[in-house]
């Protein structure tokens, strides 16, 4: 492991500025919230608190750690000596964000030689702080969280998102309408990282999603794994990158179905 590189001390600086990130994008949720810029489509929306949060992100762990590597969403890439480089989501599930429904987060992992070592997903309407990082015990607001228990395929709860574009949204809305009748149900709640948590806390039996990036699943994706999950990062059906995440116990099941289903490219 790369020197002053311990995960529990990146875990703890990384609550800190997320913690700080989140007080921020709440005090932009106050005053009132509007689009900035969109991405890859004309729905794919950027706003100002997407950028305030991540300058404020990558200025704190900066300060900190000088001569680390930064990725941001946003595009604030930063080169780094280290071998540390954190991994920035300042709002996932932006769109939620835009129309006020309390289901968006502020996601800071850290990356140590290419391998994510710890994490912080910070429920920003809640307040509520999910960490984990290699050699410790993944929690909520620091009680020790669990996947859930073993159940059918027909009993469990699966949480999914769409693309912005619309034929990546096509193949996913097909799919998903042919993995509805296996399971128990389907939920969009529009935050990757808070879905991870889900799957981690036991509150998700799983979760499958095409078009997302590296900032949406490192850090839930690693707490999802410490408290039991597994995670498999491959291709899509329409191509981009998918992610599909349930607890290790019933993951092979899981991937079958969601393989059967069309979410995956063969």
């Amino acid at each position: 492991m790369s020197r002053g590189a311990d995960p529990a001390e990146l875990c703890a600086l990384a609550a800190e500025v997320a913690r700080a990130a989140a007080a921020l994008v709440r005090r932009y949720a106050a005053e009132g919230v509007s689009v900035a810029a969109t991405k890859s489509s004309d729905i794919d929306v950027v706003t100002a608190a997407d950028r305030a949060s991540e300058e404020l992100v990558r200025r704190l762990v900066l300060e900190a750690r000088p001569d680390d590597a930064f990725l941001g969403e946003e595009g604030d890439d930063v080169a780094g000596s280290s071998g540390v480089r954190w991994v920035v989501d300042p709002i996932d599930g932006t769109v939620n964000f835009l129309y006020g429904i309390p289901e968006y987060a502020v996601s800071v992992a850290a990356e140590v030689d290419g391998e994510v070592v710890a994490g912080v997903v910070v429920d920003v309407a809640k307040d509520v702080l999910y960490a984990g990082h290699v050699g410790g015990v993944p929690t909520r607001d620091g009680t020790p969280v669990a996947v859930r228990a073993a159940a059918p395929l027909a009993h469990r709860l699966v949480a999914t998102g769409f693309n912005y574009t619309r034929p990546v949204r096509e193949v996913q809305a097909a799919a998903a309408a042919r993995l509805l009748p296996h399971i128990r149900d389907i939920r969009r709640t529009g935050s990757c990282a808070l879905d991870l948590c889900r799957v981690a806390e036991g509150a998700l039996d799983g979760y499958v999603e095409e078009g997302v990036h590296l900032w949406d699943h490192a850090a839930g994706g690693l707490i999802a794994r410490l408290a039991g999950a597994r995670m498999l990062v491959t291709v899509g059906a329409a191509g981009q990158e998918a992610v599909v995440c349930a607890p290790d116990h019933g993951f092979d099941e899981l991937l079958a179905a969601v393989r059967t289903a069309g979410f995956l490219r063969e």
